[in-house]
């Protein structure tokens, strides 16, 4: 029985150069091919369905070793793309049935393609993540409340309440200056899109996470985009991390979140 595959898209660019199709490797080891409809192209591979087929699909993304080494390949081919010609990434598991129906695709969304090229061209997409160290931002309010003329333990509850009221404020403290930071890097940057905060556990940083954004900078901008960040991210009691270039995957599509300047 003959398998029967797929096409699996990874990104869509402008004429990109026959070395980057020939050298990249993608999902699982497959080999990268263009598929080209007047000047737009899309990087694809061709894929089992037993695979990547929409049943197969929902049983391997509950594999998270199977789904990381997916997203590995996807990203991969992204990157070499985006390091080399105007790209726009296409999800995770973006699956054709073939190559007529990529190219059906490639001919009805050109002008959707054409704004994407346009809004994306001469750009770079950073990340920046900001992080409040509470202890650092509280004030001394719990000061001065040890002194207590009556019963034992009493000087202990009212520290403890200065305190939960301190951290209150030290918060919202944090969370003023990230609002701070996300104004003044939006000022130089032509869009933003903000993420959920995430978690010590995945973010590998133990502060409270005030800020998780990704910022579309122009490329002659960078340099400045830069020094904000480091000047912003010291902050007394904040500390920021930039990550990027990346492949503008936050602000490929309008369907996607792409906010406009």
């Amino acid at each position: 029985m003959a398998t029967e595959t797929g096409v699996y898209v990874y990104a869509i660019t402008r004429d990109p150069p026959a070395k980057l199709v020939e050298r990249t490797r993608g999902v699982g080891g497959a080999s990268v091919r263009a598929i080209s409809h007047e000047g737009v192209t899309a990087l694809v591979s061709t894929v089992d369905l037993a695979e990547f087929g929409e049943e197969a699909l929902r049983r391997n993304l509950e594999d998270l070793g199977w789904l990381e080494g997916t997203a590995r390949g996807h990203n991969a081919v992204v990157a070499d793309a985006a390091a080399l010609a105007v790209t726009l990434p296409m999800r995770l598991l973006t699956v054709y049935r073939n190559d007529a129906r990529v190219r059906e695709a490639l001919r009805d969304r050109k002008e959707e393609f054409a704004e994407a090229f346009d809004r994306i061209g001469g750009r770079g997409e950073w990340g920046v993540k900001a992080f409040a160290e509470l202890r650092d931002l509280m004030t001394d309010a719990a000061a001065g409340e040890d002194s207590d003329a009556g019963r034992p333990g009493t000087s202990y509850l009212l520290r403890r309440r200065a305190e939960r009221h301190t951290e209150e404020e030290a918060r919202q403290e944090a969370m003023r200056r990230a609002t701070e930071i996300d104004t003044r890097l939006s000022e130089i940057a032509v869009a933003r899109h903000l993420h959920p905060p995430q978690n010590p556990e995945l973010s590998g940083h133990q502060g409270l996470m005030v800020l998780n954004a990704s910022y579309l900078v122009d490329d002659e901008r960078v340099e400045e985009f830069r020094k904000a960040v480091a000047s912003l991210g010291g902050l007394r009691g904040i500390s920021a991390q930039l990550s990027g270039p990346w492949a503008p995957y936050s602000f490929a599509t309008e369907e996607g979140p792409w906010t406009a300047r």
